[in-house]
């Protein structure tokens, strides 16, 4: 575990993750947004990479998506735009959110060697099995990543006990099945699948799909550690993709004050 996964497990905070896809609506647009978040409170970054196929993503990140590839954003150019990141001062433990394909056209050895020079922290694949996670995982620890699992309100017990005590940077909780996006409600039982989740993790929990309001958010402060905001994020940044692309400096104010809405006071 590294220093800045370090300083995440050690937070006493209500910890913030964002979602926000590279490259939209351009590179430097999306160095300015993380830093800006990081400025914010955020505790780690989820970067999307885009991708034409993306199974797991809702209409939302589906757009950003399609403006990501306009700007000829790839798995590798996303990697190397977190070792622009780190230099521009980013500390937070920034997470690779691709599909699996893209790892397997870049090269699995290729790029966990190119994510651990650029600053990467961590990889999530939507779309790997975790019954056909375990060589990644071991790849990926090799290379000073964690390789974040995903767990939901259907995982069995005994596979989330076996997922929590194999997790590393932190444990991913859909809080509802089907794609990402944003909802105005949360099936019945989602606490209590959290609290059993944090039971048996050894990382801190983080719930995410579908949390847009202040008030979803506390609504999960008590029964897990964390929580994930990707859709309504990127929906604030669609609508302000003009103003990013020609009038960036009061396009990041107004971007700011809509996290500082968005954040439990107690999270920042």
């Amino acid at each position: 575990m590294n220093k800045r996964w370090e300083a995440f497990h050690d937070s006493s905070d209500y910890r913030f993750t964002p979602y926000i896809m590279a490259g939209d609506p351009c590179e430097e647009a999306t160095i300015e947004l993380s830093l800006a978040l990081e400025q914010c409170g955020a505790h780690a970054l989820e970067l999307g990479v885009p991708y034409s196929d993306p199974l797991a993503d809702g209409p939302v990140i589906q757009r950003a998506g399609m403006r990501g590839l306009a700007q000829n954003m790839n798995l590798e150019k996303t990697v190397k735009l977190v070792s622009k990141l780190r230099e521009r001062g980013l500390k937070i433990p920034v997470i690779i959110f691709t599909y699996y394909n893209l790892l397997l056209q870049l090269g699995e050895n290729r790029f966990l060697k190119l994510a651990e020079d650029s600053g990467v922290d961590g990889v999530l694949v939507p779309d790997l099995p975790y019954e056909e996670s375990g060589y990644l995982q071991k790849m990926c620890s090799d290379h000073n990543l964690a390789l974040i699992s995903l767990v939901s309100p259907t995982t069995r017990e005994e596979k989330l006990v076996r997922l929590g005590s194999e997790a590393e940077g932190f444990l991913y909780c859909i809080s509802s099945l089907g794609v990402t996006g944003i909802r105005n409600e949360f099936r019945a039982g989602l606490d209590d699948f959290l609290k059993a989740a944090k039971q048996n993790s050894r990382v801190p929990v983080l719930v995410g799909f579908g949390l847009s309001t202040r008030e979803q958010i506390q609504q999960f402060d008590g029964s897990s550690d964390g929580f994930i905001v990707g859709s309504a994020i990127v929906k604030k940044i669609e609508e302000l993709e003009s103003d990013l692309l020609t009038n960036r400096e009061e396009a990041i104010k107004t971007f700011k004050s809509y996290i500082e809405s968005l954040l439990p006071v107690y999270s920042r």
